[in-house]
């Protein structure tokens, strides 16, 4: 939604121009948020009430920018691995990126199962489980994850930060969730 939207299924509409989800995107997102927590197992649903849940604006509206996710990959004797990665919200969807020959990618390439989650702190938390799709980092036709790389590292590290992007080997991954869980506590 862009500055004068309107509201689709009660979802508040806001005016942040960063915002890359489109309507449908944002009411997909809701629909998997829902989902979600009405399939959610009793005692998170005591832990998250409907009141501690972020809606979909809410979530894109909060996850601009790269955000330091947590995501466990699944080796192949079946043992979880977890570990930091540059995250960003595109589209409604994590995605991050990491070398080609990368422990994780090299997972997720053999098993796409992944969860990843996204906790500040005690007040907010968003969780994800789902299927990674891996793509080339390089190509034109899925470039918002590259650009958003270059706007959150340019700034901070210069020109070097992307003659380093263009001579990595790096593959991205857009986790196509299952489920997601938010909170939001108080603070």
């Amino acid at each position: 939604m862009r500055h004068g939207a309107t509201a689709r299924r009660g979802l508040p509409v806001w005016s942040n121009r960063h915002v890359l989800e489109t309507p449908e995107e944002i009411e997909r997102l809701q629909l998997l948020l829902d989902r979600s927590a009405a399939g959610a197992g009793s005692h998170l649903r005591e832990i998250i009430t409907d009141d501690r849940r972020l809606n979909a604006v809410q979530v894109c509206e909060r996850l601009q920018g790269m955000r330091l996710l947590v995501v466990a990959t699944v080796t192949s004797d079946g043992r979880p691995l977890a570990g930091p990665v540059d995250g960003y919200l595109l589209h409604g969807s994590f995605c991050f990126s990491s070398g080609r020959n990368s422990v994780r990618m090299r997972h997720l390439a053999a098993r796409p199962a992944v969860s990843a989650t996204y906790l500040p702190g005690e007040e907010l938390a968003v969780t994800v489980h789902g299927r990674a799709e891996l793509f080339e980092l390089s190509d034109p036709s899925r470039g918002e994850l590259r650009q958003a790389m270059l706007d959150h590292y340019l700034p901070l590290q210069g020109p070097s930060f992307e003659t380093w992007l263009n001579q990595a080997d790096a593959v991205g991954a857009r986790i196509e969730a299952d489920k997601m869980f938010t909170f939001a506590g108080e603070g």
